[in-house]
């Protein structure tokens, strides 16, 4: 085995004398690259601290080292660095400091000669300094822990399962990857739970993620059983070894579009007011945009607003903002994770075409009761969490709330009777029956009302409420079933003038049932399936006098309702340790139901009261239309190496519901409309192929991806269409078909005192008028962009940590300017003078650049300190470059004027204060 380790070195000290001195242009080489190189070439796998390594610079060794010891005492000469080699499993510990013991001395526990006289004479410790008589007994690490019956036949292959959880808090941990003798993987899901199939005899289980340390436990496997195992979070203050093997999680995933951020990196991108905002951080990832400041919701590779499925618990999040855009929906403090899924969505996943965001919240501690709160300029936030049983049942609760007054107080004078609040509370029960069975609850309520430079104020507000029951029902099926309830609702009231007061109502209703299975066969083949059910209940407006002496004549649109259910099935197969697919089918099926009035139009011809051929009335439940097809799903991974994968992934999917608005952003006057026997539903088909390179022993992570995406049945609006309160708004949309692409760049470094990413986005998106019901095509029939159409995104994310105590963010964002329709001309109509177009969006608004600019202050990080303080600095729109976020005309003197209006036009500064207790 020598002579062999010491021909494998020589051939790479050939090899790396001219390729590592290339990238370096000396005699040194990064220590990171040094030991992949050496990974390669002997088959010994190191373990070292990526985040020191990747940058540092060592010896380059001479080919006339011939052993391995001889390489590393050469290379990390002068350097804190010291190693240990473990013939026995092939492996190489490099640590700084101290060097790592590999075995105890024979005499560690000897207590020495035997016999009186030798006893009196014996010292208490032995050499090492170990008292005899005090030995301390083995930890979780050097345990040997039995799995499954030994009495009992072996099979080929042994089914482990388990959870991974926090010894602190008791919380799982999800997206943690377990790895069983660096040969079989698995990432815990949401409720921090694995399934491995393995064969039978001893094994080492490793577990590592990011804010957890390392574990690894010995394990001796008879059959199924199950493995248990809570892991110590990440002390900020220890230098903790960050292996390789957590971070190729993006060569392996068979899916790809999926983006997963943690809220500790959401904590640290500046934003407007310095809070952590979630869709603010969702918006600088590749593919993911927003018309502008202060908007409301993003647009999802070419998709509009409406097209994203937002959930929060399960529970669908109808407008997920506060203040005017400025702030996400979602408390920053109860949320756990956060996954986009810009395609190869999951089938038990539906009813949207762009993407789906997935947030859930905590459990709440089941130890000890803790909390956490915040302070900034216009909003404040608590939370609470703690045992109620404790290891069996927990809360946590969070709210938060605005006094932004004083802000809108500084505006002109003009501005005085405007005035803002919001308020969010959410709560999570979590109930552990046993080891097979978990209930979850959660609720989540918010409200905001407005009003600017008037009397009219405007209010909107979300309420949700699920329940979930999670069951192992075996080692290799696990289930859960979900229902719940979700209500949105906005109102509009104006009372300066009793005569006109006036009181404008919305809301949507929807009642939900989830069943969810997830079947592991073996390492090879895993299945999930299940069945959903949707019903929603709309009223699209009650127009209605606010007091006795107005004289505003009631209206109300009539109720709608409907029902969607969809059943899946999805199977995963590892064909080999490099080709990996995913197939899956969902089946949706929408019904329109009664009562209801709807009319129907004669073919081909525009859809006004003139060609209205008949008006029907229908009962109570009867089925009017129905809709239904299949929504295909599936991805393939082909990995080349360990670091370089590619894969593709075709998705189909469908859309019932559709968001009416005239805005390029989402408002509170916007309404939700069903898919009825007038209105299609949306349909959309996207082809993705990506290429995934990790770089620096997978400290960088790179890809490119491409899409095209065909979408059917896209609403657009004719000129001067009405959408409040229109009982026949069938006669002002018009259908179009739409055509999206693009190709986006991520280059990200997820460890390292420089840590962050880079992402490019080029995309289109075009709509084309196919409605003959119009009378005439939009820009005669010809592609135009659509309003969100933003081809180039550029976004540079980058976080400094200076010490324990001091870190840096920097926020950068450039984006082409979105479409827009300009007046080119004047012509006489009737002896009238009339304002003449350009071709719809033909022309564009200036681009967009901004940077932020902020710095965390942690307090001291004793870990048994009663709280813990950290304050948050920093400048948004750090330039103060006044960005446009529209332009607008106006007539003005019998000629027309155009103006640009910016939401922030200047550097705006924050300070937060944070508190862990």
């Amino acid at each position: 085995m020598l002579n062999k380790k010491r021909i494998l070195i020589i051939l790479l000290c050939m090899g790396a004398s001219t390729g590592m001195r290339a990238q370096t242009g000396t005699d040194s080489v990064f220590a990171a690259d040094l030991f992949l190189k050496l990974e390669k070439t002997t088959g010994y796998h190191f373990y070292y601290d990526a985040r020191q390594s990747d940058s540092l610079l060592i010896k380059q060794p001479s080919a006339a080292q011939a052993t391995l010891e001889n390489i590393l005492d050469q290379a990390l000469e002068r350097t804190e660095l010291t190693y240990a080699i473990d013939d026995n499993n092939k492996v190489v510990y490099v640590t700084r400091g101290l060097k790592i013991r590999l075995s105890l001395p024979q005499d560690l526990y000897n207590p020495g000669p035997a016999g009186p006289v030798a006893q009196k004479n014996a010292p208490k410790a032995n050499e090492y300094g170990i008292d005899n008589k005090k030995r301390r007994a083995p930890t979780s690490q050097e345990k040997l822990y039995e799995i499954g019956n030994r009495n009992t036949a072996r099979p080929q292959q042994a089914v482990l399962v388990g959870t991974i959880r926090s010894s602190r808090t008791g919380e799982p941990f999800p997206n943690v990857a377990v790895l069983v003798d660096n040969e079989y993987a698995a990432n815990t899901d949401a409720y921090g739970s694995y399934s491995l199939s393995i064969p039978p005899g001893k094994h080492t289980l490793n577990i590592t993620g990011f804010g957890i340390r390392e574990t690894n436990l010995n394990l001796m496997v008879y059959n199924d059983g199950r493995m248990d195992v809570s892991v110590q979070d990440q002390i900020p203050t220890l230098k903790e070894i960050v292996v390789s093997a957590t971070k190729t999680r993006n060569i392996r995933n068979v899916q790809m579009g999926i983006s997963r951020l943690t809220i500790a990196e959401i904590k640290k991108i500046p934003t407007v007011f310095g809070e952590a905002d979630i869709l603010r951080a969702i918006t600088t990832l590749p593919g993911v945009k927003t018309v502008g400041e202060a908007s409301t919701g993003f647009n999802v590779r070419g998709g509009s607003a409406d097209q994203n499925l937002i959930l929060f618990n399960d529970a669908t999040i109808y407008n997920p903002s506060h203040f005017f855009g400025m702030f996400s929906a979602f408390n920053p403090e109860i949320v756990k994770d956060v996954e986009l899924y810009k395609s190869s969505v999951p089938a038990k996943y539906g009813g949207r075409l762009s993407s789906v965001l997935d947030i859930n919240s905590r459990e709440g501690n089941k130890k000890q009761l803790t909390g956490s709160a915040g302070i900034g300029l216009v909003t404040s936030r608590l939370e609470l969490e703690g045992p109620i049983v404790k290891d069996k049942t927990s809360f946590i609760l969070g709210g938060r709330t605005t006094y932004a007054n004083w802000l809108i107080n500084l505006l002109p004078e003009e501005y005085d009777k405007s005035s803002a609040s919001f308020q969010d509370v959410n709560l999570g029960l979590s109930h552990r029956i046993d080891s097979n069975n978990n209930i979850y609850v959660n609720g989540y309520y918010s409200n905001d009302k407005f009003k600017l430079n008037s009397d009219t104020v405007y209010s909107y507000s979300n309420r949700n409420i699920s329940v979930k029951w999670k069951r192992n029902f075996s080692k290799r099926l696990q289930g859960e079933l979900i229902g719940g309830y979700d209500y949105y609702k906005y109102n509009i009231n104006s009372g300066a003038n009793e005569i006109n007061a006036f009181n404008l109502f919305y809301d949507i209703q929807q009642l939900y049932g989830k069943l969810n299975f997830a079947y592991f066969v073996n390492q090879k083949h895993a299945f999930d399936f299940g069945l959903s059910s949707l019903s929603y209940k709309l009223r699209p407006g009650i127009f209605e006098p606010l007091n006795s002496e107005s004289l505003v004549r009631p209206d109300t649109v009539r109720t709608e309702r409907a029902l969607e259910n969809a059943a899946y099935v999805t199977h995963r197969f590892n064909a080999t340790d490099k080709l990996s697919f995913s197939t899956g089918i969902r089946y949706s099926f929408y019904s329109y139901l009664g009562p209801q009035t709807v009319n129907y139009y004669a073919d081909g011809q525009p859809r006004t009261d003139d060609t209205r051929t008949e008006t029907v009335s229908y009962g109570k439940g009867k089925f009017i239309k129905n809709y239904q097809g299949p929504e295909v799903r599936f991805s393939m991974r082909y990995a080349f190496t360990n670091d370089f994968s590619i894969k593709a992934s075709y998705n189909s999917l469908r859309q019932y519901i559709h968001l009416l608005s005239n805005t390029t952003a989402i408002s509170p006057t916007d309404i939700w409309k069903l898919s009825d026997p007038n209105i299609q539903p949306q349909i959309g088909d996207q082809f993705s192929l990506g290429f995934y390179k990790n770089l620096r022993s997978n400290t960088i992570e790179t890809s490119v991806e491409v899409y095209y995406k065909n979408i059917k049945n896209y609403l657009d609006y004719k000129p001067g269409a009405t959408l409040v309160m229109n009982h026949t708004i069938e006669t002002d949309v018009i259908n179009t078909k739409g055509k999206a692409y693009g190709v986006e760049v991520l280059i990200k470094k997820p460890v390292g005192k420089l840590n962050g990413w880079i992402g490019y986005t080029y995309s289109r998106i075009l709509l084309k008028s196919t409605d003959l019901s119009l009378g005439s095509m939009i820009n005669n029939g010809q592609f135009y962009p659509a309003n969100y159409d933003k081809p180039h995104d550029v976004i540079v994310v980058g976080n400094f940590q200076i010490n324990h105590r001091f870190s840096l963010s920097l926020n950068s964002t450039y984006s082409t300017g979105r479409p827009i329709t300009y007046p080119i001309g004047e012509y006489i109509y009737a002896g009238s003078p009339r304002m003449l177009y350009s071709d719809r969006n033909q022309y564009r608004i200036p681009d967009y650049y901004r940077t932020d600019f902020s710095m965390n202050i942690d307090g001291n990080h004793k870990v048994h300190q009663k709280t813990h303080n950290s304050w948050t600095i920093g400048v948004y729109n750090l330039l103060g470059r006044r960005n446009p976020y529209s332009v607008y005309f106006i007539s003005e003197g019998g000629m027309v004027n155009g103006y640009k209006l910016s939401i922030f036009g200047s550097a705006i500064p924050f300070i937060n204060y944070n508190i862990r207790f």
